[in-house]
């Protein structure tokens, strides 16, 4: 966790997931199938969100990748490239689109945090021109009809890879789709060129504290088998500027209509927030760990728990240990943080209680945990 707000850490992530939608129409099928309207994505973009059922629940967050106009890439969790591959086939209908799970096809890695550039330069084959014009959410490199590798970003050594930038710690970094059979080389070579950098090895442990720091929510976990809406990531849905209504039609929209203020059914109305501890402690997440209000009554469940150790609070406010200008006497001792989903409205700042049999740490409603994170922040920056 330090690693990567300090310098810079790498993460095995191939454990996530691909489909590729590639067709005449297969813009208009990922429309219909995801949550964020894509019609303005251009070609080197991408963006998040996620892909529901008809109940509004989530079937899986996916960050869809647009190769050009008729070919994209969704990026989905562990196990859930099936699930999402049939989701879509099933709504093809009469949609030109044909559907590629690559489940188990792809390797790939991440390295994360802002020596992250400095130590890939080392092993790219033009690493100027690879980073020039290339900011967040933004890729280089693609997948040619048969879903191999047909890119203009390449190692050293000639390795073709998929470069991205859509980290899921908060800092800056990139996340690398390469094919499986070099992807252990590849480890070991960004290992030893980071070694100056102090780079080290994470588990997804550190990813989680450091996505939760971040205020970025786990699939399955933080959003699920409930209604994606009243949370905090609600770029994530195709909302009108007022937040009255939705620009498109998608799956799951009528059940997310029902939340939408004027026509709000309370039969179905839940809330998630983000919170911040007073201290690192935390509680165990799950229904047996209670979410108590400040008149005791028990109001819902704990999401997530995790401690940031990178944060510390000074004198009423969250500093981290890369905030600049840092007081002299200012330590990160580390703050717990995480999500909770209650039964009711809550406002900014309202303390909780968050209960675990005996246990008990106090925490408060937040909008953003970690500050002065890197991962919005221009190459320019870092290399």
């Amino acid at each position: 966790h330090l690693a990567v707000v300090e310098s810079a850490g790498i993460f095995d992530t191939s454990h996530m997931a691909c489909v590729t939608a590639a067709g005449d129409d297969a813009l208009a099928l990922l429309q219909y199938c995801h949550t964020r309207d894509l019609t303005t994505l251009k070609n080197g973009k991408c963006v998040y969100g996620a892909i529901l059922n008809n109940k509004g629940h989530v079937i899986d967050d996916a960050i869809v990748y647009r190769f050009n106009k008729t070919d994209y890439m969704i990026c989905v969790n562990a196990g859930m490239g099936g699930a999402v591959a049939e989701q879509l086939t099933t709504h093809k209908g009469k949609f030109s689109v044909e559907i590629k799970d690559l489940s188990e096809k792809l390797g790939k890695m991440d390295i994360q945090g802002k020596n992250s550039a400095r130590i890939l330069a080392k092993l790219l084959e033009n690493p100027e021109a690879v980073f020039e014009k290339m900011p967040y959410f933004s890729f280089k490199g693609h997948f040619d009809e048969n879903s191999s590798f047909a890119s203009q970003v390449r190692l050293k050594d000639k390795t073709p890879v998929l470069l991205s930038r859509s980290g899921y710690t908060g800092e800056f970094g990139f996340e690398i789709f390469i094919a499986p059979e070099a992807i252990v080389k590849l480890w070991n070579d960004i290992l030893k060129a980071g070694e100056e950098f102090n780079i080290i090895a994470c588990g997804l442990g550190a990813r989680d504290s450091l996505r939760a720091g971040s205020v970025l929510p786990l699939s399955h976990q933080d959003i699920g088998a409930w209604t994606f809406f009243n949370h905090p990531w609600m770029f994530a849905l195709s909302l009108n500027e007022e937040g009255t209504g939705f620009t498109k039609d998608f799956i799951g929209k009528d059940a997310l209509t029902r939340l939408l203020p004027g026509e709000e059914d309370s039969s179905c109305a839940q809330f998630t927030y983000a919170f911040a501890g007073d201290n690192l402690r935390k509680v165990g997440a799950g229904v047996e760990t209670e979410v108590l209000d400040k008149d005791g009554n028990n109001i819902g469940t704990v999401l997530t728990c995790a401690t940031d150790m990178a944060i510390g609070w000074y004198k009423n406010k969250i500093l981290s240990i890369a905030s600049p200008d840092l007081p002299e006497d200012f330590k990160a001792k580390g703050i717990s943080c995480g999500f909770v989903k209650v039964n009711k409205k809550l406002d900014l700042d309202a303390k909780l209680v968050l209960k675990e049999k005996k246990r008990k740490i106090n925490v408060t409603i937040v909008n953003d945990v970690r500050p002065d994170r890197t991962a919005r922040k221009k190459i320019s920056n870092f290399f």
